[in-house]
């Protein structure tokens, strides 16, 4: 009798290489399918699943071709399976923050394959802080010390999300703990280690695959972050998705204030104290809990970072020029963007909300 297929939920943790690895994961859609992994619809339909599954009510703002994108991705999943045998991947961060009932319907989705989650994963404090900017750059603009906003709960941006002991004993409390693997970074391998990791974890090679390219550094410095920070809290009228991913994180975050070289910067010491408590119920948690750790335990502890200084350390001399060569560009861009429409744009004679506050 043949072994039984297995689908891989892959569930982040959020900025753990998770872009990375799902653009090479799609870039060789048609060659892992080759070689027995299937990777259903589309890519973009990975994470409406994720929100369908986890009954985020974002998901009625989200245009998609399908209603229930989970029960179309589960269903292609199931045929293909059925017709072809192997095994299958899904993979969105989003789906890391799921209750136990519903990690439950995920395991009963499949009812004639073996469910593996597979988490990659870096240490706490470094998550932490690259999961407050990326908070930031879509939208938000609380203090790194006020983050997450809830102390629970099961939101994408919660520390259900990328508290890793947190995760593991969710999932783990419906699923075998062999069943989860979890890939640590290893700092200064590249992500081609990560990429090779994960295929392993998947029962596939590398060889014979395409490598995608070295991602670019898209990370914010302290002051660049808090100049966004403090300018999200301006902004009026930019809630959708497209608002927060095209305009705030793309086009100001990731084109506008970035740049190498950056400064790296800390939470509040009580902030540390409770990240490193939760590091330590992970690392307690992985130790004897019998999950599939693929990699050294201490890649998963935090270094020293007491020395770095705090957003909140940034003075108005260090913002000020990062604010004004924002200005700059960003008017550059909107001139550029005119007259590529062979317009001008025709701007309203009344005065801004910030210059009726400034008078």
């Amino acid at each position: 009798m043949s072994d039984p297929s297995r689908v891989f939920l892959h569930i982040g943790l959020p900025k753990t290489g998770t872009t990375y690895l799902q653009e090479a994961l799609w870039l060789n859609r048609d060659r892992l399918a080759e070689r027995g992994l299937y990777l259903p619809g589309a890519r973009r339909q990975h994470l409406l699943a994720s929100l369908e599954l986890r009954e985020d009510p974002g998901l009625a703002n989200r245009p998609r071709h399908v209603e229930h994108p989970w029960t179309h991705l589960t269903d292609l999943v199931r045929t293909r399976l059925r017709k072809k045998g192997g095994d299958a991947l899904i993979s969105h961060e989003f789906f890391a923050s799921a209750t136990p009932a519903q990690v439950e319907r995920a395991r009963e989705a499949f009812p004639d394959a073996e469910l593996h989650v597979v988490l990659t994963a870096r240490p706490t404090v470094d998550l932490f802080t690259s999961r407050w900017q990326e908070w930031v750059k879509n939208g938000n603009h609380l203090p790194i010390d006020s983050y997450p906003p809830e102390p629970k709960g099961v939101s994408a941006w919660g520390w259900a999300s990328f508290d890793l002991g947190d995760v593991l004993e969710r999932w783990g409390s419906v699923l075998d703990h062999e069943r989860i693997h979890v890939v640590p970074l290893t700092k200064g391998a590249g992500p081609r280690a990560l990429w090779d990791t994960f295929l392993d974890v998947c029962g596939q090679g590398s060889d014979g695959l395409e490598s995608q390219e070295q991602p670019a550094n898209t990370s914010l410095g302290l002051v660049e972050v808090e100049v966004l920070r403090r300018t999200n809290a301006e902004l009026r009228g930019f809630t959708s998705p497209t608002d927060r991913g095209r305009w705030i994180r793309g086009h100001l975050g990731e084109r506008t204030l970035v740049h190498e070289g950056a400064e790296r910067y800390r939470p509040s010491a009580e902030k540390l104290a409770e990240l490193r408590r939760r590091e330590e119920r992970t690392l307690g948690l992985l130790a004897g809990g019998g999950f599939d750790l693929r990699g050294d335990l201490d890649l998963l502890r935090s270094a020293d970072i007491s020395a770095r200084r705090h957003p909140s350390d940034a003075t108005d001399a260090e913002l000020l020029p990062v604010a004004v060569g924002a200005v700059a560009a960003l008017l550059t861009d909107l001139r550029a963007a005119a007259e590529r429409a062979g317009d001008v744009p025709v701007l309203d004679a009344k005065p801004s909300r910030w210059r009726r506050r400034r008078e």
